[in-house]
């Protein structure tokens, strides 16, 4: 089992937020999903943002968040603004 900080966009602050949450591994990530997992930190930490969600996409794919596709944006934004009702 890998360190999560060992994927890209992942540091030591956000690998505490999903070790707290029962995310412990990239493996785990992977299978969860970026969503899953967003939705799980969301729960625990209100304050997590839409540059989270795009973290943990760009994690999963091993690209900087910031280089995610506009659609792959668009559609992590749909899903967090839903949350937000």
């Amino acid at each position: 089992m890998s360190e999560l900080t060992s994927m890209l966009n992942i540091g030591k602050e956000m690998e505490k937020k999903l070790i707290s949450v029962g995310i412990e591994s990239p493996e785990q990530l992977i299978e969860i999903g970026a969503k899953d997992a967003f939705l799980k930190l969301k729960q625990k930490y209100p304050n997590v943002c839409l540059v989270h969600l795009y973290t943990l996409e760009g994690a999963i794919y091993d690209t900087e968040f910031h280089r995610l596709s506009e659609d792959t944006k668009k559609e992590l934004k749909e899903f967090s603004d839903f949350l937000k009702i």
